[in-house]
Parts: structure tokens; C-alpha cells; sequence
């Protein structure tokens, strides 16, 4: 029982973990707002506003702050890991998800010419992988607030 209890003492890891919960929320409610149907998928799935994960490294390295200070190694630490995610998050994944797009596109008029279409290995690729500027930018002012509503014990 003392695993557990640390793990929800351990001010840097709730910051991270609620900061990334409160964003899907978020992207279930803005979803349903958008396209006025439940999409369960928006509570864990990739990409969408705001982005989970710039929101729970911006979190980690807010907290990292608070807690160990920013001449630490555990801040450095985030630091650097919040720069590779958030990049990956709107630059390679971002990417990846418009390159989805166009082959989906392919595929279906490819699908809609040929008769024989309906093999079941081809799949549509998952588009939604990555995040816009603007979506990150809301997951990174989710991760800053916050750390800085949770009380620090």
C-alpha cells in the first residue's frame, strides 16, 4: 500500500498524469462541441486540441521546477524531454498524419475504380497522429496552469 500512496504523494508525477487526463477530457468535450457526436477515442487517441502531450511534458518540467528547482538535473531532464516531444509532436507526427491523409485519399478513389476492392488487409491509416501550432500551444499553457493549481505538499 505504501507503493501507491507514494505514487499519489509524488507531486511531479499527479502534475503529469492530470495535466495529460484533464487534456483528453478536454479533446472528448471540444470534439463533441465540434461534431455533436461522443467519440470515446478523443479520451486516449493522438492528436486533437489541446495536445496531451505537450500538456503533460510542459506539466512534468513546470513541476520539475517547482519542486527539485531549475538548477536541478530532474528539470534539465524534462527540459530536454518536453523540447524532443513537442517538436515530435507538431513536426514528424504532424507529418505522418497528412502523409495518412493523402495515401487514404489514394486508396479510396483506387478502391472506388477497381471492382475487386474489398480485401481486407488494406486499411485506412489513422490520420489524426499529430498536432497543429495552435494545439500545441493550448497544451502547453494546459501543462503550465496546471502545476500551478496543484498544491505542492
Amino acid at each position: 500500500m505504501s507503493i501507491v500512496m507514494d505514487f499519489l504523494q509524488n507531486y511531479v508525477l499527479v502534475c503529469a498524469l492530470s495535466s495529460w487526463a484533464v487534456a483528453q477530457v478536454w479533446k472528448f468535450i471540444l470534439n463533441y462541441i465540434i461534431d455533436r457526436k461522443v467519440n470515446f477515442e478523443r479520451l486516449s487517441g493522438a492528436g486533437g486540441m489541446p495536445s496531451a502531450h505537450s500538456a503533460t511534458v510542459t506539466a512534468l518540467t513546470i513541476a520539475c521546477a517547482r519542486f527539485c528547482g531549475t538548477g536541478s538535473t530532474e528539470f534539465a531532464i524534462a527540459v530536454v524531454v518536453a523540447a524532443v516531444v513537442i517538436y515530435d509532436a507538431m513536426g514528424v507526427r504532424h507529418e505522418a498524419g497528412e502523409h495518412a491523409k493523402i495515401i487514404n485519399q489514394m486508396l479510396k478513389k483506387s478502391s472506388e475504380e477497381d471492382d475487386d476492392s474489398d480485401d481486407p488487409e488494406i486499411k485506412e491509416l489513422k490520420e489524426m497522429l499529430g498536432h497543429t501550432p495552435l494545439e500545441v500551444v493550448g497544451g502547453v499553457l494546459l501543462g503550465i496552469l496546471v502545476p500551478l493549481v496543484i498544491p505542492m505538499r
